[in-house]
């Protein structure tokens, strides 16, 4: 049998300095990696289990907002939703009706069942496990995708960055209620850049302040956009965006980005 090259490692902790230092970031950058056993999960250095049951939500804010290494199984998490987005459980027809959203989030079963469709999912049978963890801490190298929490300001730099070579316009949707399908979801299913708006419950139960918008995407894409970002701030487009004033005459502040060589 052939032998598989391990996937590439990445110098994560230079990359969360350049975003830190690039954006101001106020929430930790973490990863995500999924496995397809739970031995696997388990072995990662200084990883802590649940001893109570959390939505996928509260997990990942224990890495982002506490800087915690946590592993689960879909056992430690509540409901099928949490766990079908992952690919812990399977998106069967029970899943996919959505009765427990009847009523509550939609009015209709028919709604219901139209968001359910509407979710980017992981398969289900890939995998056993799932672990979260600070990219600083080095444990999950590579991790399947980074996330990064920003605000709106911040996270236009961070898609210009991705921007800057290979252009490309992205496209991404609102799913509204698990919204986490819109960011880890999606990423992990596509592998990639995935933007949400996190929703009610990623900010009841995982803590995500009103302010902040959530990117998911792969290393390879962070440290793209790194590079991106590197150069735009050389032609002067950095964070913080500083006002110009609404009122002024606005061709002097364009002119020191289109004044012609």
């Amino acid at each position: 049998m052939q032998q598989q090259t391990p996937p590439e490692a990445f110098d994560l902790a230079g990359m969360v300095a350049d975003l830190n230092s690039l954006l101001r970031l106020k929430t930790t950058v973490i990863g995500i990696k999924m496995f397809a056993r739970v031995e696997e999960m388990a072995a990662i250095p200084k990883i802590r289990r649940p001893s109570a049951v959390h939505t996928t939500d509260q997990i990942v804010s224990m890495a982002s907002r506490l800087g915690w290494t946590v592993g689960i199984t879909g056992d430690d998490l509540v409901g099928a939703q949490c766990r079908a987005v992952i690919g812990l459980a399977p998106q069967d027809e029970k899943w996919l009706a959505g009765e427990n959203y009847v009523g509550v989030w939609h009015s209709t079963a028919e709604d219901a069942r139209k968001r359910q469709e509407a979710l980017d999912v992981v398969p289900f049978g890939q995998y056993q496990a799932m672990a979260v963890s600070p990219l600083t801490s080095g444990r999950l190298n590579p991790p399947d995708i980074c996330l990064v929490y920003a605000t709106p300001g911040q996270m236009i730099i961070l898609i210009n960055g991705l921007q800057y070579t290979g252009y490309k316009k992205f496209e991404w949707g609102v799913v509204g209620e698990t919204a986490c399908a819109d960011s880890w979801g999606r990423a992990l299913k596509t592998g990639e850049p995935s933007l949400s708006l996190p929703c009610f419950a990623e900010r009841r139960y995982g803590g995500v302040p009103d302010e902040e918008m959530l990117m998911a995407l792969k290393p390879e894409h962070l440290a793209k956009a790194i590079v991106g970002m590197k150069q735009l701030a050389k032609n002067g487009l950095r964070y913080p965006i500083a006002p110009y004033g609404i009122q002024a005459d606005v061709r002097a502040g364009m002119g020191v980005s289109y004044a012609k060589k």
